[in-house]
């Protein structure tokens, strides 16, 4: 699975925001509030895991323009020497 340059950015993005929650609700679960620190915990990875499995209206454009090209232009058969 690789990244191209805006999703790495953006992956970054969110990491930034969500890796401060994560280690808050770890020491709020440490501290005794289960409830609480195991919701910061799923808070901060759905932050970095919605963004890359929802697909937004932003997103539409770029996967349209990628089904027709993928259909346009096909690969090169690779010629196998044996």
């Amino acid at each position: 699975m690789r990244l191209g340059i805006l999703e790495t950015v953006g992956l970054a993005a969110s990491l930034v925001f969500a890796i401060p929650v994560g280690v808050f609700g770890i020491e709020t679960l440490l501290a005794g509030q289960q409830a609480l620190g195991a919701g910061l915990v799923v808070v901060a990875v759905l932050m970095v895991v919605l963004p890359r499995r929802l697909t937004t209206p932003t997103d539409l454009p770029g996967a349209v323009a990628e089904r027709v090209i993928g259909t346009a232009v096909k690969d090169p058969e690779s010629d196998d020497e044996s």
